[in-house]
């Protein structure tokens, strides 16, 4: 054997002592997952749907992974600024992405995102599909869609609504809104669902449209009222509020979601850990309890099935947003 033969052998030897190190390290970590407090990053305001998802789940999950659970959020850019942050985290699985509907659309809006929302994300499971709603301030004189349609051409100033922000589902439902109701408001955005409720209750702003998961309450509480929901069908925790279809506009179904992801390049074996203490943390008699009082639906789908919902997601909404014109800040 020449010279040349024997440095590519050795060489060769030498890639695969350093792969098999590597796949044992890997082995080792995902056999020892988790060993140490698991992080979960709201990448939205706390107070929002999110926020409130993770705290609802935090006690299931940490019986169920046994590490504690820390719920932290990173707000700001339509949720930009935490994506980003566990886009760029050791992939170990102790760092944990919790999105709302807005992760599909971000990357129609900011055009420059310091992360592939798609390559630079694992996704592990969608949660819940959450019922949208839009909420009033108890002193608007609205109590419906054509009411409010009516007002908008009475009321000085016209309709204004607050969103969770740029590109929300919030944000895209009140668009298309108003567009079939043939009439104008004025969009304030918010960072997070919870601020955007809140100027709502205190009448900083007409009406908002958020998930159910965070209005239900407000609404049984008296802070707010229902004007509409906007899926295909009613809510079982609001049954005497009518969907926007039955009011009249036709085949309307927007609804949100919550899902989980990872930094890419995360071992599968870890993904399919958090899969399954998610899954667990669903079956939860108080966590079900607590869906079916917001009306939520529970998915815990697989980690391709919501990698595949995203990508659909991610069409549907570049499609609305282009075929109604929809200006986004």
């Amino acid at each position: 054997m020449n010279y040349k033969k024997l440095k590519l052998f050795g060489a060769l030897i030498f890639l695969g002592c350093v792969n098999s190190a590597v796949l044992a390290q890997n082995v080792k970590e995902s056999s020892n997952y988790p060993n140490r407090p698991i992080k979960i990053i709201n990448p939205l305001a706390a107070g929002g749907a999110v926020d409130t998802m993770a705290r609802l789940l935090a006690p299931a999950l940490q019986d169920a992974l046994g590490q504690p659970i820390i719920i932290e959020s990173k707000p700001g850019a339509g949720g930009t600024i935490g994506s980003n942050f566990v886009a760029k985290s050791p992939p170990d699985g102790y760092t944990i992405l919790m999105v709302y509907d807005t992760f599909a659309v971000n990357p129609h809006v900011y055009k420059n995102l310091p992360f592939d929302s798609f390559k630079d994300l694992t996704p592990v499971t969608e949660l819940v599909k959450i019922p949208l709603l839009v909420v009033a301030g108890n002193k608007l004189p609205a109590n419906n869609l054509r009411e409010l349609a009516d007002l908008s051409k009475t009321k000085s100033g016209g309709i204004n609504y607050s969103s969770g922000g740029a590109g929300s589902s919030g944000h895209l439902a009140a668009e298309l809104l108003k567009s079939n109701l043939g009439i104008d408001m004025t969009h304030v955005p918010y960072k997070g669902g919870g601020p955007a409720l809140t100027a709502t209750i205190a009448g900083e702003t007409d009406i908002t449209i958020l998930g159910a998961v965070i209005t239900v309450p407000q609404i049984k509480g008296g802070n707010l009222k229902a004007l509409a929901v906007l899926g295909k069908k009613r809510t079982p925790a609001l049954p005497q509020v009518a969907t926007a279809s039955e009011q009249g506009l036709t085949n309307f179904d927007v609804s949100s979601w919550v899902g989980v992801l990872v930094p890419a390049g995360t071992p599968t074996p870890i993904v399919e850990k958090i899969n399954a203490a998610f899954s667990q943390a669903l079956k939860n008699p108080t966590v079900q309890a607590r869906m079916a009082e917001q009306g939520n639906e529970i998915v815990a789908s697989s980690s391709a099935q919501f990698g595949a919902f995203l990508g659909q997601e991610s069409a549907k909404w570049a499609k609305v947003i282009k075929e109604n014109n929809i200006q986004l800040e």
